[in-house]
């Protein structure tokens, strides 16, 4: 009992401590607002993209030349034939249009002959927001081409069909759900991050900052353990590190579902239960991450080394994104019992509308926390060493 009232006197210490630096959580605010709201706009950016390619005014010159085939891109869905301009080159570079068609003057000559007609399709390939209105008039034109194609085939006796050796037809099993999961794959990163950052400002100042300002030994000085000093340091950090995970969540949340997924072709559904399903599963890795931040920081002389140090801890949430690209997570839980990979394999899973079974989400959170607890142990004997104490 008494080393509980000695822990929890350490924390409320610490607590107070970090909730009176303004600078650090101001700074710690910022970061957790400005990622959800930058992937927010992404996504509707996109959204706004591909629903300009679905509704889309194509500046036509050389209408006259071929009345039928404009009159054909008119009857098109949300197709709309307006003339072009005089220069259309220096139009699309620009930028006054995204995409120009050009209708040789030939093209009604040639297509009495049944020879290949001519249109030119102007476009700047480095525009990233004009590539689907490009795609779609390229695969307008294809179709019209295949559809005369067909039609001259006909005229002679000869079937369409044969002139087609191969048909590949698509059939796509990934669920809506599914769909959503491989678009909302940032959301976990999202959170391991803020689990990272939220309570690694508590954790560098309580160890490298005090040991910089020279009140380490004075702390140390008090009939306090080093475990239960360690512990409370560590629960202070962790706190900080769950608040900010809540935080983003709500907030990213709240940002992704202003997104016109409906023009993208999926449909936002996650439950109230998955996201808190998702939450619970990224809890207990802020109390991980806070203890291996503070378990590095113990080793730094100053609060600049420690921050050095943690520049490199940046790669711990980093790197199962970068496996989950060439190593896909999703339907393996196996890999619960791995810290930080294990909780991006459930994550996946749970956002893919096919959570696994209880078990795993047990050996995930009891993983981070074993290890945590070596950990704050390690970082106890740290804080017994002279020269980690009263080194310089």
């Amino acid at each position: 009992m008494r080393t509980v009232r000695q822990i929890f006197a350490v924390f409320r210490k610490e607590l107070v401590d970090g909730a009176r630096d303004r600078r650090s959580i101001s700074s710690l605010a910022f970061s957790a607002v400005i990622a959800p709201l930058l992937f927010g706009l992404m996504f509707t950016v996109a959204a706004e993209r591909r629903k300009s390619a679905d509704e889309i005014r194509l500046p036509v010159q050389g209408a006259e030349h071929a009345p039928a085939f404009v009159d054909w891109l008119t009857q098109q869905s949300g197709v709309t034939i307006v003339a072009a301009p005089t220069d259309a080159e220096q139009a699309v570079a620009t930028h006054d249009e995204d995409v120009v068609l050009i209708i040789d003057d030939q093209f009604g000559r040639d297509m009495a002959r049944a020879v290949p007609a001519t249109v030119k399709l102007v476009s700047d390939v480095t525009r990233e927001n004009a590539r689907m209105k490009v795609a779609r008039v390229r695969n307008l034109v294809a179709t019209y081409s295949g559809m005369t194609g067909g039609l001259r085939l006909l005229a002679r006796g000869v079937a369409p069909g044969v002139a087609t050796a191969i048909r590949v037809e698509d059939v796509e099993v990934s669920t809506s759900q599914q769909r959503l999961a491989m678009q909302l794959s940032i959301l976990p990163l999202l959170l391991v991050i803020a689990a990272l950052t939220g309570g690694m400002q508590l954790a560098i100042d309580s160890t490298a900052g005090e040991r910089e300002r020279g009140s380490l030994e004075p702390l140390l000085l008090n009939p306090v353990s080093r475990q239960a000093l360690a512990a409370g340091k560590w629960l202070a950090a962790s706190a900080f590190g769950c608040g900010a995970v809540v935080f983003s969540m709500v907030l990213t949340v709240t940002v992704m579902r202003r997104v016109p997924w409906h023009d993208l072709g999926i449909r936002f559904r996650v439950s109230d239960t998955e996201l808190m399903t998702l939450l619970l599963l990224i809890l207990p890795l802020a109390l991980f991450l806070s203890a291996l931040v503070m378990f590095a920081s113990t080793f730094a002389r100053s609060f600049k080394e420690a921050q050095t140090y943690l520049g490199m801890l940046m790669l711990v949430p980093m790197l199962p994104g970068i496996v989950s690209t060439i190593y896909p997570l999703a339907g393996r839980p196996w890999l619960a019992p791995v810290p930080v990979l294990g909780q991006y394999a459930l994550a996946a899973d749970v956002l893919g509308g096919k959570p696994p079974h209880v078990v795993f989400y047990i050996l995930a959170a009891a993983s981070v926390l074993l290890c945590a607890g070596i950990l704050v142990g390690l970082t106890a004997r740290l804080l017994g060493r002279e020269a980690i104490v009263f080194g310089r």
